[in-house]
């Protein structure tokens, strides 16, 4: 009898259990609702969309169109300006968003470190985020003029040679490359303080006991390993926003000299709407996100391991 009553209590438990955990289920299905719907109607359909384009000759300005299979990715690899676009934006990202992580990494340590004017520095560093790019495009122009920019008049009060830094095939890249790191290391160096404000006090002063007494030892056994999480958000965003480059390459050089700096997304606007190429548009849309799940998923692979978290 005992056992019986035992198996009637444990059944009701279990159902009263079963019966909470759907109800939580169903509440949080219900909190949840709203964000998966935006998610669905603003990222997983339009993502469908340009899949589906991907495969059709479609046009604007033609009512119809038709499937093409795989010959939009077939002349993908034949295609110079693809090609050239795709050179363009992996040395544009191999320079800015290494040079640019480094930079904020040295100024928010050298920011923390000092105690007068840390909130001015910290303005200072973040207005090129506030600031309009194209806006400020305007101002990067007048720098880097070949006869008229303060850069080739410095230069000449050296005695060196000043090039034509967006005029230049052999600069231009490169030119685009410092504004990029200009308009990048201010959100990184936010990111970076905000990690530096997060480690314990505690920890440098028992580094210090335990022998690490150089500003370099407590870097290495301190700030750099729990600055991990930080390093590898600040990476992985640094990368995604170097790779999605554009309005300065729109608003400077159109792409040129002669396609020196055009960038995928410059290709994908240019095959988009001033061809009107859209199935074309989307199969170069497919590849460039396709690119950036890639380096994402690298860069979590490689960087994630190294992570500490406190």
């Amino acid at each position: 009898m005992a056992d019986i009553t035992a198996a009637s209590i444990h059944a009701a438990k279990a159902k009263s259990r079963s019966t909470a955990e759907r109800h939580e289920a169903r509440n949080a299905l219900i909190l949840s609702a709203p964000a998966l719907i935006l998610l669905l109607l603003f990222i997983v359909l339009p993502v469908a969309g340009v899949v589906f384009l991907s495969f059709t000759d479609f046009e604007l300005g033609y009512s119809g169109f038709k499937f093409v299979g795989m010959d939009n990715y077939t002349e993908l690899l034949t295609d110079r300006t693809f090609r050239q676009s795709l050179w363009n934006t992996t040395v544009y990202t191999a320079i800015v968003a290494p040079v640019s992580i480094f930079m904020a990494l040295g100024f928010a340590m050298l920011i923390e470190a000092e105690g007068i004017g840390r909130s001015f520095f910290r303005t200072a560093y973040f207005l090129p985020v506030a600031s309009l790019l194209v806006a400020m495009a305007t101002v990067w122009q007048y720098l880097f003029h070949p006869t008229i920019g303060p850069v080739n008049q410095f230069l000449a009060l050296l005695g060196l040679p000043g090039p034509n830094w967006l005029g230049s095939a052999g600069t231009v890249l490169y030119s685009l490359s410092i504004i990029g790191v200009w308009q990048s290391v201010g959100f990184n160096l936010v990111l970076f303080l905000a990690g530096l404000t997060a480690i314990p006090r505690e920890l440098y002063s028992a580094a210090e006991v335990d022998g690490a007494k150089s500003a370099f030892d407590r870097f290495r056994l301190v700030t750099w390993p729990m600055l991990g999480p930080t390093t590898l958000f600040v990476t992985t965003i640094s990368i995604i926003n170097a790779v999605k480059v554009f309005e300065t390459v729109k608003t400077l050089t159109e792409g040129g000299p002669n396609k020196s700096s055009e960038v995928l997304l410059f290709t994908i606007y240019q095959e988009g709407f001033v061809y009107l190429r859209v199935g074309y548009a989307s199969a170069l849309t497919v590849v460039f996100l396709a690119i950036l799940v890639v380096l994402t998923f690298i860069q979590y692979r490689v960087q994630d391991k190294q992570v500490h978290y406190a």
